[in-house]
């Protein structure tokens, strides 16, 4: 049928179509089929942006209306460089952020590199010098632990080599455990360092790519405090950009731009983006500084477990992390900090092991508290460790990272009950409460 109209891939044509005694036309840019699925379709893109398949028979009509070509991305010319700017590496490593849809499957796939965002964006180059490498092409979901040694590695060595802060695109699903875990691997760094994701690729009309990557680069080179922090969209619309802390931030939406948020806690900052500009909006913070004596802790040791408590879970999850090796376990818990007293032998025999237990919530606002009732109690004797307002992702990477600095589980306890990076807060006020 498209051999018979002439239709070429990138072409705008005409689709006329029969819904039993009602006729209607879709119109947009013919574009190469989904190779998985079945043939019975035509897939156009329209003027919004967005891609339609169209299901066809033989009495659909084709016309073409104009000519083009086929789909392809050519990379910009470089935009002219500001001189005096700050140094600003872009670390990638995959996620929409740098992808586009894969026109023979369907799929968001890693496309983009590191050097290609700095091209489609050339608004960089006026808040920054940007030197930009690809480290990894991978959705987050794949990125663990070694990952997160490498970036942090990797980042010290930008930052050891001129880089006044650093940007690292990453995909969204896992970006608040990776930024928790560099919260702790790089809590002495002299510089931002500031992770930054898309929930809409680039190629989307509503795609927050852009922004979000001019934000972060604006932060990298010219926030004033010296921590691991993320930004992404505030709100929906192209207004602000908000800035979390890294061991604060955690996603709440699957989908929405707006999809992070600090919990238990403030942004740090906000970046306006109609004005440009960035606001700083929590203190104190960890300053810039100067000093080469900082050090890179960036060992992690994956052999810790999180289990979500939840009615009917059986005693055999705590006996298979015993049997399995496992050096620590996060209870995420009901409520001020609770699991169900079927669990308490297999705790205590954990416990008795040498097993690190800590508890956190399940509840998003507010914070465990362990000595309301006398379940609480009893957990407290058994050995499990009471983690304030600490989110559980963030609680997973700490220990991960205690285990990577200490064997000895006594001195894991007592770095998992200190506070490195801001992962506990202060009780919060009425008034903020209340917003919850």
């Amino acid at each position: 049928m498209l051999v018979r109209a002439r239709a070429r891939i990138g072409e705008r044509v005409r689709l006329r179509l029969k819904r039993g005694s009602a006729e209607e036309a879709v119109e947009g840019l013919l574009m190469p089929r989904f190779e998985t699925e079945v043939g019975d379709y035509i897939v156009v893109k329209l003027k919004t942006g967005y891609n339609v398949g169209v299901k066809i028979d033989s009495s659909t009509k084709i016309e073409v209306l104009g000519k083009g070509e086929e789909p392809h991305f050519t990379r910009p010319p470089l935009p002219q460089r500001t001189p005096g700017l700050p140094n600003v590496s872009i670390i990638s490593t995959g996620g929409t952020i740098a992808s586009k849809v894969d026109y023979r499957t369907g799929a968001v796939k890693p496309a983009l590199d590191a050097d290609d965002l700095y091209h489609v964006v050339p608004e960089l180059a006026q808040v920054a010098e940007v030197k930009a490498k690809v480290m990894l092409g991978v959705f987050s979901e794949n990125i663990g632990p070694a990952h997160w040694t490498k970036i942090a590695e990797s980042v010290a060595d930008e930052i050891r080599n001129g880089a006044n802060g650093v940007v690292i695109a990453h995909g969204t699903d896992t970006l608040g455990y990776t930024a928790a875990a560099l919260s702790f691997a790089l809590k002495e760094s002299p510089a931002p360092v500031v992770l930054v994701g898309s929930q809409r690729s680039s190629d989307r009309p509503s795609s927050d790519a852009a922004t979000n990557l001019l934000a972060s680069t604006t932060v990298a080179g010219h926030a004033p405090f010296a921590e691991v922090v993320v930004a992404m969209h505030d709100w929906i619309s192209d207004e602000k950009v908000a800035v979390h802390r890294g061991t604060k931030v955690r996603k709440c939406h699957t989908s929405r731009r707006d999809a992070f948020r600090s919990v238990n806690a403030s942004p740090v900052a906000y970046y306006d983006i109609t004005k440009r500009s960035l606001q700083v909006a929590s203190e104190p913070y960890n300053e810039r500084h100067n000093r080469k004596d900082w050090t890179v802790r960036s060992q992690f040791d994956p052999n810790v477990l999180l289990v979500k408590f939840h009615p009917g879970l059986s005693v055999g999850a705590i006996d298979w992390a015993i049997a399995s090796g496992y050096k620590g376990i996060v209870l995420e818990g009901s409520g001020l900090g609770h699991v169900g007293e079927a669990l308490y032998p297999a705790l205590e025999r954990a416990a008795k092991e040498g097993i690190v237990i800590g508890m956190c919530s399940q509840c998003i606002w507010g914070r465990v508290h362990m000595n309301v009732y006398s379940t609480g109690r009893d957990l407290q004797r058994i050995g499990v460790i009471p983690l304030g307002d600490m989110l559980s992702e963030t609680a997973l990477t700490k220990m991960m990272w205690a285990f990577g600095q200490e064997k000895d589980p006594e001195k894991v306890k007592k770095l998992m009950l200190t506070n490195i990076a801001n992962e506990f807060s202060d009780r919060r006020s009425l008034e903020e409460a209340v917003q919850y």
